[in-house]
């Protein structure tokens, strides 16, 4: 595979970014990154959706009699905005020319979770998608701050309920084992020590805050140090410890780079965080140049994302509905806006059980015959691999290639293009599906490339980057 396709899908989720990347470099490409302009204008979809807490306390009684048409309809609503928010952010992923912020705004995603399911506020799911969005590459000390304190995270670890006399661990624990330092770090006296400081801080009207009468103002030892500590303490005392850089240094090398980073590799850049007051842009320029020209390739299996998106791009399939992206997310495990539990997709082996990796090679027959893939699609895709008994509307395909070149060369270009080795046996496979005198202007030369193609994303090593 070619370090710039590789590069494109680690920092993007297709090949479109390949050119680009060849031509000015993985520096340059990744300043342009940094530097581009991103989507702050809020989602259509949420247009009539509540924002501040009296709004939601005002359409929560207006739904207050569930049995009412009224109350039903506002209620689908909800469901189809939620839906739609979904759409939403798989659009401006596809949209972007440097898709870097994106991959960011997942990775932060997956780190600081909050779940539609549990939160159901649409608003406040898409404030923290924001938020993301807006400090991708910031300060990670910072975004802990502000994450921590918004109003979907203090519903989904359930803050709301952390009040004196009645202590609730979850934010404590989970910032503390989660998002910051990892277990083995702290111990359970910071833990409820750290309960105490957050108790109190619930719903306001667009972010969290800390009401008076539910706080707990008892001096307590956090981490070593005492005192009367809210939200904000807790943080600054947590990134004075040692350990703090490479919980989030080892994530970010298993998000772009390696499913198994080598400890010294986490080590040796979570030190630099350190230095640069754990600020992400400067990190992510280090590590990506330093790790570019190495040979990485295959170190990582791609997320169902990054496989739907490739597909999409290498067969330039130029309308496809979102809803079906979404929706084959969701089928995948990897349902936006609804991570199985407060630690997020494991990512790794988990994207392909058995039943994942035949899910993906049905949608790649469907893709490459021509056909779009629907919800009845998916569940009337047979166990065995056979073609659906169904019919499934037809798409425009094309598969790019060189149409003055023989068969070893275009096995050659699309081997370079999608698979970080090919063994002699795939080799030969290739071989006997685009013959030795197969002919690149003839009328059927589209076809067999794309059969070809359709064989190469079957193999294992198409699933890794």
């Amino acid at each position: 595979m070619n370090n710039s396709n590789l590069w494109s899908l680690r920092l993007g989720f297709s090949g479109n970014q390949a050119q680009k990347i060849n031509t000015i470099g993985i520096e340059k490409f990744l300043k342009q990154s940094f530097t581009a302009s991103f989507e702050n204008k809020m989602p259509n979809c949420l247009k009539d959706d509540p924002k501040t807490l009296s709004e939601l306390k005002d359409f929560r009684e207006k739904v207050k009699n569930i049995n009412s048409e009224t109350a039903k309809t506002e209620l689908k609503k909800q469901i189809k905005n939620s839906i739609e928010l979904r759409k939403w952010w798989v659009n401006e992923i596809r949209k972007q020319e440097f898709p870097l912020r994106e991959k960011m705004v997942l990775f932060w995603h997956n780190h600081f979770v909050t779940t539609s399911q549990k939160v159901k506020v649409n608003w406040w799911i898409y404030q923290n998608n924001y938020l993301l969005r807006e400090n991708a590459f910031g300060n990670f000390k910072q975004l802990t701050k502000i994450m921590i304190q918004t109003n979907a995270m203090v519903r989904y670890l359930d803050n709301v309920d952390n009040r004196k006399g009645k202590i609730n661990e979850n934010l404590s624990r989970e910032l503390l084992e989660l998002f910051t330092l990892g277990i083995g770090n702290y111990t359970e006296s910071d833990v409820k020590n750290g309960a105490k400081a957050l108790a109190g801080l619930g719903l306001g009207e667009m972010e969290a805050k800390y009401r008076k009468p539910f706080e707990d103002n008892d001096i307590i030892t956090y981490l070593g140090k005492t005192g009367n500590f809210k939200a904000d303490d807790l943080v600054d005392i947590i990134f004075e410890q040692p350990n703090i850089p490479y919980l989030i240094t080892r994530k970010i090398l298993k998000w772009f780079i390696y499913d198994n980073p080598k400890e010294e590799l986490v080590k040796y850049y979570g030190d630099y965080l350190r230095t640069v007051n754990f600020e992400i842009e400067p990190l992510l320029l280090k590590m990506i140049t330093e790790e570019y020209p190495k040979n990485t390739a295959g170190s990582k299996i791609k997320n169902p994302l990054e496989y739907i998106l490739q597909l999409i791009e290498a067969l330039q399939i130029k309308e496809m509905d979102e809803a079906i992206i979404v929706f084959f997310l969701k089928q995948q495990g990897m349902d936006l806006f609804n991570q199985p539990n407060v630690k997020g997709w494991d990512g790794g082996k988990s994207w392909l059980t058995s039943q994942l990796y035949l899910q993906r090679n049905n949608v790649s027959d469907l893709l490459c015959n021509g056909r779009n893939i629907n919800r009845k699609s998916f569940k009337n895709l047979p166990e065995d691999g056979e073609e659906p008994k169904i019919s499934l509307e037809k798409i425009d395909i094309k598969i790019n290639f060189n149409p003055k070149a023989t068969n070893k060369q275009i096995i050659k270009e699309l081997s370079d293009t999608y698979l970080f080795q090919v063994d002699e046996i795939s080799q030969k496979d290739m071989e006997t599906i685009l013959k030795y005198d197969f002919d690149a202007e003839a009328e059927n030369a589209q076809q067999a490339v794309i059969r070809l193609f359709n064989f190469i994303t079957k193999l294992p090593e198409f699933q890794l980057i």
